[in-house]
């Protein structure tokens, strides 16, 4: 009885509508082809991104026993006598089994492609011995024509590779096999046949190669399919043209004399050729969307039905992010095709890693297609004859082995290759259990505690009240980070204990996978891959102790033992994963961060989110259930750059989410922050490993419709973000994709986005700016300060939101400005109209008008070397002239805006103050997160120097972040779009109202802050950065005891009156009260009541000293409910 395959599995798929239609397929049959051709290929991909937009979150691979069939199968193609009618309905019915599939092609001459047929055959081999006899002269007389006849008869080569191969090139190869046939029995080694021919060029390449057999001849296999994926099939640049592939084995020994398995591989490589195929269709034929975009050749050779699977899987492609995976049978001809259709560009090496994990199972395709199209879809097609499968246990194991492929081929799509694939090609270790290890490792490089008791025992003498103590401490933990764990130790540990990672991964599998059953199974190859068939592995639970005793008697040291203790950590303390969902497109784990040493991580993270793929790593950390914070992309010069970024990734994630905890001191979220780390060879690609981290957090936060997760967490979640470093540009796409996969809360997902897309902008409206010019004006006034008089320094220049708002805000007189394109500086002020101008268009200094510089001013770019300065001083570097150049100016104010954290440090303060104590600057206000060290800070205001830190001076871009989350939420759909999005430029009367009111409250904040600060230090004498940082503690502190106190929540009247009090006027007055707190979820309702209430007692009282102020506070404002 022939195995049953399901024809495709359509997880909740909604088709293209016919507008996007319109845009993934260039043109209609109403319209010529030749526009569309000359699409660069980011064009097509940004069309391709467009129809995204519209669509429903879908996914396609093989399915469960039980799992019904969804969606619908598009109309049948070319032929009038195939119609995929009756498939379509059957599909969109459902069927409950294993049963009757339309993917049975019983009647079908041509399951796949159409035979090839070279009518010049037998010319051509009459022409290739005579060219052997004549001229090439190599192959004894007498053996011309039967190896001749032989090559041409009796191997089995397809007549496309005769068809495609000039005459001398046929010749030639018939040579190099006699040679190797010469060379085997030479050597008394007749199965070790070594032919190996590579003929390449910019239009097509062929490749002839031994049948693998032994190791050496796999892994050769396997580079000739790196090489026509690196070449040919992953050229990311957009005017890179388009190939095919078709590759298919001789079905006869090379050599008649041979016993063993002689065969040749063969893979040719040809150019696509996009036509109008109006002209290659007879009238009388229907013609498919895919006809629009394919290639010439394509069209003439596939059959009906390659062409409506292929349409299918296009169609899937183009309605989600990922891979499109699905298996075909054909029923009396025993052949079954494995189809995986991707965006070309989303992924590298995609087609040599799919194909060695077909080799690890012991399959090998009798023939694969590649199709690249037009609109950037890349479709391969492995072949496979019944006889693959003679050796497996039962029809259903075969079955299962195509679901783990499926599943497989997922994982692989995150993570093509590894530093840990060695495991895998031994077949020491499976795929899934490779890219279990290779998370494990991402997971243990970063949070494992790396620093040894002696830190402990420091970390407990010195006091973490003190500042300067915690910076000492961190210092010292950086330090030791590098001479401990390296990502080199870490992988060579694993690596030598495969047995262990196998025996934590089927725990892990568990624990998380979907639908494993009471059998508790889990499939591998064995060892011998000839045997081509799966080893089920019956796995039982084991536990914590058993592990811990068993690493224990394993391991050889206590290194060894640390490192293989991460796996039980990462096992015990994960709350879910995507891990084995087939839709996934980089891998997510949620972690419950307990596991953190405190000796590291003073304050205990709230959650923990890692996310692995194969262009990133990257975590999204946060203190409290009601959290934001922006995401920042990482991006690395060269590979030292990497490591150093590397290091510190996990320790700067979780600084900067602790920084926007004590910023966010007025908003009801808690601190967040999400940072992703470019791998070495994708600087190049921050959009797609943004998408892909997004998306595979996003996994985390919904229910998949046809795909569950193991969620140990059990609570919904919703995570707010915004932009950060090299992610502003990319917040609009994360909104339209969490609406894409329906997720219920998308309007309030990132802030940031566009106003089309009811986002507020900092920078169009000044948002952080506002609340740093407060600061600074503040000081000017405390001080009677003329701020004309003033001279002053900045880093962030005008291309920048925050600097290009600080100089169109302010009214100092600048002499120097530092940003990404170089320094500019002029002691007698640098033109002020011209700062406005770059400032207003958004331009970095190295557009700076030079001519408007004084005799002493000057410009150094980075790109600059051996630069003479004014005063005879030679620059030799431009970047570490930039790179330094805030330490050695001479100003009386300092506004950074801009520039990595730790710019001014421990290290290097000393800069800034001369030999006699005295500061080079007055006032410094720090505008960029992190941009001073806590030591750094005490340092400048011992000597004098008036510091306002980051968490204090730029809360307002936060303020107003938090206030546009408000609004998303409190609004449904329709009077969101009605109200808060900006449409042909015209604002909506709301949305202006509302815009001057959080501008209103952003500097209402920040002048009781302010004030608090400068009454406090007048009074107490304490500095600035400690009292900002003492206030941000009081009040997340006070918050979270009021969150708590369900007396004071409960009293209603009392509640609505904070509320009333809190959210803006003219919210309430758009949409009332009572629909805010019905429609905005309660834990949210809860932080702004909370906050409310501990960020303004803390303003008004923490001069007082008085203990029973709180009492007092809160008692008049339960008495103002009873007035």
């Amino acid at each position: 009885m022939a195995v049953q395959f399901p024809l495709i599995s359509l997880r909740g798929i909604k088709f293209l509508p016919s507008q996007a239609i319109s845009r993934a397929y260039p043109c209609s049959c109403t319209r010529g082809i030749s526009s569309s051709l000359s699409l660069s290929l980011s064009q097509k991909n940004r069309i391709l991104n467009e129809g995204v937009r519209n669509l429903q979150y879908a996914s396609f691979s093989t399915v469960s026993r039980s799992r019904r069939l969804r969606g619908a199968i598009s109309k049948g193609y070319f032929s009038k006598q195939y119609s995929a009618k009756s498939n379509s309905d059957s599909i969109s019915s459902g069927v409950g089994s294993r049963g009757n599939f339309p993917n049975k092609y019983k009647d079908t001459v041509y399951f796949g492609y159409k035979p090839n047929v070279f009518a010049g055959k037998e010319e051509q081999k009459k022409k290739v011995i005579d060219c052997l006899r004549n001229e090439r002269k190599s192959i004894p007389d007498g053996s011309i024509e039967d190896e001749v006849y032989r090559f041409y008869d009796h191997i089995g080569l397809d007549d496309y590779y005769f068809q495609m191969e000039p005459m001398e090139a046929i010749a030639e190869h018939i040579e190099i096999i006699y040679a190797a046939k010469v060379a085997a029995r030479a050597s008394h080694a007749r199965e070790e046949l070594n032919i190996h021919v590579k003929n390449e060029n910019d239009d097509s390449a062929i490749y002839l190669d031994s049948a693998p057999v032994t190791q050496m001849e796999l892994d050769k296999s396997h580079e000739i399919e790196q090489a026509i994926s690196k070449r040919y099939l992953d050229n990311p640049k957009d005017d890179a043209p388009s190939f095919r592939l078709e590759s298919f084995t001789s079905t006869a020994n090379i050599d008649r004399a041979s016993t063993e398995n002689s065969n040749i591989h063969t893979f040719l490589v040809t150019k696509c050729n996009f036509i109008d195929p109006s002209n290659s269709i007879s009238s009388s034929q229907e013609i498919p969307k895919i006809a629009w975009v394919s290639d010439q050749t394509f069209l003439e050779k596939a059959s009906e039905q390659t062409i409506q699977m292929y349409q299918n899987v296009m169609d899937t492609v183009l309605t989600r992010f990922g891979p499109a995976v699905g298996v075909f049978e054909h029923q009396q001809r025993s052949e079954i095709r494995l189809v995986i259709g991707y965006r070309r560009g989303s992924i590298m090496r995609y087609f040599p890693s799919i194909s060695n994990l077909l080799r690890y199972y012991g399959l090998s395709s009798f023939r694969t297609y590649i199709e690249q199209f037009s609109n950037g879809v890349t479709i391969i097609s492995y072949n496979f004859k019944s006889e693959s499968f003679k050796n497996a246990a039962s029809s259903s194991s075969v079955e299962e082995l195509f679901d783990q492929i499926t599943k497989e081929a997922s994982l692989l799509y995150c993570l093509p290759y590894t530093d840990i694939d060695s495991m895998f090609t031994s077949s020491k270790l499976s795929i899934q259990e490779v890219a279990y290890a290779h998370s494990v490792r991402v997971f243990s490089e970063h949070v494992m505690n790396k620093l040894g008791s002696e830190y402990t025992s420091l970390s407990a003498i010195l006091d973490h009240s003190n500042h300067l103590h915690v910076e000492i401490l961190d210092t010292i933990k950086r330090r030791l980070s590098v001479l401990a764990f390296t990502r080199t130790k870490i992988h060579d540990i694993i690596v030598k204990y495969p047995q262990l990672v196998r025996m934590m991964f089927d725990q892990f599998y568990l624990q998380h996978s979907i639908g494993t059953g009471s059998s508790r199974r889990l499939h591998r190859a064995k060892p011998d891959l000839s045997s081509q068939s799966l080893d089920p592995q019956f796995i039982t639970e084991i536990s914590t102790e058993k592990l811990m005793e068993t690493i224990q008697k394993t391991c050889a040291n206590d290194e060894d033992v640390s490192v293989m203790e991460m796996f039980v950590k990462f096992n015990n303390h994960l709350l879910k994963t995507n891990f084995f969902l087939t839709t996934k497109v980089a891998l997510s784990f949620r972690f419950d961060p307990s596991f953190l040493d405190q000796a590291q991580f003073g304050d205990p993270l709230y959650a923990m989110i890692m996310s692995v793929g194969n262009e990133f790593r990257g975590f999204h950390l946060r203190f409290r259930d009601v959290a934001r914070g922006g995401i920042r992309l990482i991006k690395s010069a060269n590979s030292e750059a990497l490591n150093l970024n590397a290091r510190g990734l996990f320790d700067e994630n979780y600084n900067l989410a602790n920084t926007q905890m004590l910023k966010n001191k007025d908003i009801p979220e808690g601190g967040a922050k999400g940072v992703i780390l470019l791998n070495l060879k994708y600087q190049d690609k921050p959009a797609l490993a943004f998408q892909k981290y997004i998306d595979s957090i996003v996994d985390l936060l919904i229910p998949n419709e046809q795909e569950q997760i193991v969620d140990k967490y059990g609570k919904p979640e919703i995570l707010f973000m915004g932009p950060d470093e090299n992610t502003a540009d990319l917040v609009d796409w994360a909104t339209f994709h969490a609406r894409n996969r329906k997720a219920p809360w998308w309007k309030s997902f990132f802030t940031g986005k566009s106003p089309s897309m009811g986002g507020i902008p900092h920078d169009k409206y000044g948002m952080t700016s506002l609340s740093v010019r407060r600061y600074v004006e503040g000081i000017y006034r405390k001080l009677n300060l003329d701020p004309t008089k003033l001279s002053k320094i900045q880093t962030g220049g005008p291309d920048g939101d925050l600097g290009s708002n600080e100089i169109k805000l302010s009214n100092e007189n600048y002499i120097a400005v530092i940003d990404g394109s170089g320094v500019i500086y002029d002691p007698a002020g640098l033109n002020k109209s011209e700062l406005l101008r770059l400032a207003n268009e958004r331009k970095m200094i190295d557009h700076f008008d030079t001519a408007k510089l004084s005799a002493e001013g000057y410009r150094v770019l980075v790109k600059d070397n051996n630069v003479r300065l004014p005063n005879g001083e030679v620059v030799n570097n431009g970047t570490t002239f930039r790179n330094t150049a805030h330490l050695r100016y001479k100003a009386d104010v300092f506004v950074p805006c801009g520039g990595r954290p730790g710019a001014i440090n421990i290290n290097n303060v000393d800069q800034l103050i001369n030999e006699a104590g005295k500061p080079k600057i007055k006032y410094l206000v720090e505008g960029a997160n992190l941009f001073v060290t806590q030591d750094a800070k005490t340092v400048l205001e011992k000597a004098g120097v008036v510091v306002i830190r980051d968490a204090s001076a730029n809360k307002g871009g936060v303020t107003s972040s938090s206030l546009e989350v408000l609004a998303s939420l409190s609004f449904d759909d329709a009077s969101f779009i009605e109200n808060m999005c900006v449409r042909d430029g015209k604002e909506p009367a709301f949305y202006t109202d509302y815009v001057n009111e959080v501008k209103e409250i952003i500097q209402e904040n920040a002048n009781m802050e302010f004030e608090c600060l400068w009454e406090t230090h007048k009074k107490q004498k304490i500095t600035y950065t400690s009292l900002s940082s003492k206030l941000s503690e009081l009040i997340v502190k006070l918050d979270n005891e009021i969150y708590k106190y369900e007396k004071l929540w409960s009293n209603k009247q009392f509640r609505n009156l904070i509320l009333a009090k809190a959210i803006p006027k003219t919210l309430q007055k758009k949409i009332g009260l009572s629909q805010i707190i019905e429609r905005v979820p309660e834990a949210y309702l809860r932080a702004i009541f909370s906050k409310y209430l501990a960020s303004h007692f803390v303003y008004r009282y923490t001069t007082s000293g008085d203990p029973f102020a709180f009492f007092d506070f809160i008692s008049t404002e339960l008495a103002k409910v009873h007035a």
